[in-house]
């Protein structure tokens, strides 16, 4: 991951970790919505360890009934 990212990777994990526990779900629950994510995965992009396919952001937004734009806003 290119170090002048780090920062939105961060905003973009900070943003699907609230939807996802304003949702009740853990992260195997989100997981296990699609058979091309995995608890380990969800985990690295929340935690901005994950330099993710916009195809992967993409289907965890699908999952959280979440609009794409809404990912790159952190209301911590």
């Amino acid at each position: 991951m290119q170090e002048n990212f780090i920062e939105i990777y961060k905003k973009i994990g900070n943003s699907i970790r609230n939807k996802r526990k304003e949702k009740g779900l853990t992260q195997q629950q989100l997981a296990d919505k699609d058979s091309k994510l995995d608890r380990a995965k969800i985990s690295d992009i929340e935690n901005g360890k994950e330099d993710f396919h916009f195809f992967t952001l993409l289907k965890i937004c699908e999952a959280l009934d979440m609009d794409i734009k809404d990912v790159f806003i952190d209301k911590k």
